[in-house]
């Protein structure tokens, strides 16, 4: 509910263009949580810093994204809200403008520091104008360093009402990747150390990919995610999960599904034993006639010649020691 007066407060205040009184606002509306909220703090300061800015156009294809990614990218769900915008701006213009900051090192470029989906949505109307010259996108231009950046772009998730409880942990590593320790990152996300060491629990275990093939995962909280990374804490498991995430079944799924048949692909490992996600197995064949079968398991590796094949077995046997020596001279570390 906070949240949603919040962004409610700001996008009126932005389309009246009298956002200076949206700090005076948030003070009358919590005044006993002014100070107790990051987010809130942070709304008011950076609606007071943006009344000093000048909203600018600026030309969509010389703004790039920031380097700090918090969106999960090819999002079936995501894609639909991006195009309910491109159709909501291409109808009333573009209310909000965006931040940018001045391209470390590209000049008359800009790198974005919020306002990614607005972005993007203008760079698919420009892709479909008969004039795309002619489309601009408003935007603040401000100096920022990497740090002021990310803490922009950490304002914006914390107005957001349908970011994830994974795309929020995903968001969290690209804070530490940037140096931030979890203290650090408390205030910048809004939430406690423990919740912040929860987050990297999950993400310290769950490869990044399989999260990315997942997605979104909307409605999906902490408990599935904490027991879905208990599951993976075998390779094994994760081998597991990676063969079924490339199955028609599991791509036409939306994410609360893909996330249930990953953990049901995990837990099929954990009833029938790790070891049998190691099986492999090898013929030796030539010409469609199999002259053994090789079996690779957890304990060791098996050869197994049909009985027909005696011959090639007492051939191999003999072969033996000049195969070992052979292999020993390829490679003397063995």
């Amino acid at each position: 509910m906070k949240k949603s007066i919040l962004q409610r407060m700001a996008a009126d205040a932005e389309i009246r263009g009298d956002t200076a009184q949206v700090p005076e606002a948030l003070d009358k509306a919590l005044p006993s949580r002014r100070h107790s909220s990051p987010v809130i703090s942070n709304v008011g300061r950076v609606l007071s810093q943006l009344t000093e800015d000048s909203i600018i156009s600026l030309d969509p294809t010389k703004v790039e994204r920031s380097p700090y990614k918090d969106r999960f990218e090819n999002d079936e769900e995501a894609d639909k809200e991006l195009e309910a915008l491109k159709l909501s701006i291409a109808s009333e213009g573009q209310k909000i403008p965006i931040l940018v900051r001045p391209h470390p090192t590209k000049s008359d470029h800009y790198q974005l520091a919020y306002g990614y989906r607005r972005w993007a949505a203008v760079k698919a109307i420009m892709a479909d104008a008969e004039r795309p010259e002619a489309v601009k996108i408003k935007a603040y231009v401000r100096d920022l360093t990497d740090r002021q950046l990310i803490e922009e772009q950490s304002l914006e998730n914390g107005v957001r009402e349908n970011l994830t409880w994974i795309e929020q942990a995903m968001w969290a590593v690209q804070l530490k990747s940037a140096g931030l320790s979890h203290r650090a990152i408390c205030p910048i996300l809004g939430l406690s150390e423990a919740a912040i060491s929860h987050l990297f629990r999950v993400t310290d275990i769950v490869p990044e990919d399989i999260v990315y093939s997942i997605g979104r995962a909307k409605g999906v909280g902490r408990p599935k995610w904490t027991a879905f990374a208990d599951l993976l804490k075998s390779l094994n498991k994760a081998e597991a999960v990676r063969r079924i995430v490339k199955t028609p079944e599991f791509k036409q799924a939306d994410g609360a599904e893909r996330i249930a048949q990953a953990i049901r692909a995990a837990s099929e490992i954990s009833k029938h034993g790790e070891g049998k996600a190691q099986d492999e197995i090898r013929d030796f064949a030539l010409n469609q006639r199999v002259f053994g079968r090789m079996k690779s398991t957890s304990s060791g590796t098996t050869v197994i010649i049909p009985k027909k094949e005696a011959a090639f077995a007492r051939w191999l046997a003999d072969r033996m020691p000049d195969l070992m020596r052979e292999y020993q001279s390829a490679d003397p570390a063995q």
